[in-house]
Order: C-alpha cells, then sequence, then structure tokens
C-alpha cells in the first residue's frame, strides 16, 4: 500500500513539472509578440560582419525619411564592410498610414522585394502620407515591382503580416529605449542622433561615417 501511494506521488510530481515546462514554453512565446512569431530579419550588406548597425523605423516618419538618403550612402559605402538590419516600429499614434505601410513592405518580402519596396515606400513618402488612400499608392508601387498583385493583396492583409510587425515591435520594447524613430543600434549600443547630426540636427553622412569607422576599427 505504502509503494502504491509513493508511485501515485511521483506520477502527480511529474505531471506537475511537465505542466510548469508547457508554461514555460508559451512564456517565452509570448515575448515574441504573444503567438511565437520571431522578428523579421532584413539584413543587406556584408552579412557575416563583426559590425552591425540595426535601424528601428517607420515609413511615415518624416525623421526616418530625412535619414533614408544617409542610409542609402552608408550602404553604398560600407556594404562590403557593415550589415545593416531593419526592422518595423510604426508608431501608429502619430502616423496613420505607418502600419499599413510595414504591412506593404512585409508582403513585398513575401515575394522577395522587401528592400525594393522599403526604397519606394521612403522615396515616395510624402506621397503616399498624405493621400487619403494610401493602399491605392502600395498597389501601384508592387505593379511597378513587378509584384504579383492577387498575391501582394493577399499577404498584404494577411495576419502573418501584422505578426510579424508586432514581432518587432515587442523586440524594440525589449532594449528597454524610449519609443521613437529613426532609433540606430551599432553593435547593441544605441546611437544618440545629436551624434550624426549637424550643428542644425541635419542627419550628417560624415559623422555617421566617422562612428562607423570607428567601431570598424575597433573590431
Amino acid at each position: 500500500m505504502e509503494k502504491r501511494f509513493w508511485v501515485i506521488i511521483g506520477v502527480i510530481i511529474v505531471v506537475f513539472v511537465g505542466i510548469l515546462m508547457l508554461g514555460g514554453k508559451d512564456d517565452k512565446k509570448d515575448t515574441n509578440g504573444g503567438n511565437g512569431t520571431q522578428p523579421t530579419n532584413h539584413v543587406k550588406g556584408k552579412l557575416d560582419s563583426k559590425v552591425k548597425l540595426v535601424e528601428y523605423g517607420d515609413f511615415q516618419c518624416p525623421g526616418c525619411g530625412s535619414y533614408y538618403p544617409i542610409v542609402s550612402q552608408i550602404l553604398s559605402k560600407y556594404q562590403d564592410k557593415i550589415s545593416f538590419q531593419f526592422r518595423n516600429l510604426p508608431l501608429t499614434q502619430i502616423h496613420q498610414h505607418a502600419f499599413a505601410a510595414a504591412r506593404a513592405a512585409e508582403a513585398a518580402n513575401a515575394q522577395g522585394k522587401f528592400w525594393e519596396m522599403y526604397d519606394m515606400l521612403y522615396a515616395n513618402q510624402q506621397s503616399w502620407s498624405a493621400s487619403s488612400r494610401p493602399t491605392d499608392s502600395f498597389k501601384q508601387y508592387a505593379t511597378q515591382l513587378g509584384l504579383n498583385a492577387d498575391q501582394f493583396q493577399k499577404d498584404f492583409s494577411s495576419s502573418k503580416a501584422n505578426d510579424v510587425i508586432n514581432a518587432d515591435i515587442a523586440a524594440f520594447k525589449k532594449t528597454g529605449q524610449s519609443l521613437g524613430t529613426p532609433t540606430f543600434f551599432l553593435n547593441g549600443k544605441k546611437i544618440n542622433l545629436k551624434d550624426v547630426s549637424s550643428d542644425q540636427s541635419v542627419p550628417s553622412f560624415e559623422k555617421f561615417a566617422k562612428l562607423l569607422d570607428d567601431e570598424l576599427a575597433k573590431n
């Protein structure tokens, strides 16, 4: 009788531990946006570089738009030296079309054209931002990029697009930084935008380049 009692107790303990482990897995999922979706991995440049520049950006953010030409110059000069990653951080409280623009980029990504749509969105930011129907512009950009229109619309409206964008937002929140765009990290350290701007707070390629050169010299 005593032996049977301890066997029962052992089974209960095993079941209880199993429940705790499953609970732990669920908690882990929640840190990636609530359903296990991983953040995006839009990277270009020298993928195995020890110098990694990450931008959390909002396609409708004027500040991000002003940094876009600088980032383009950086990618042109340092494409064989650093890796550059872009993640979505749409500030929907102040930019009503930002989340839709991020969905357009992710829908293009589903057909292998994320960076092409990224360029389209920033190059035409003022136009679609002022539109009452920005999705018409996004469809037009998709056509210009040679994307399958029906597939683009399907991916644009999908929960998957929402999930990966929300996973990016969740990843940013883990950094502990105040919400704002653009936010750049160089090898995990947040860049103070004052350090890469002129005295008039205008983005400076020269100052950004010096920051990268200094980091490259360390690695």
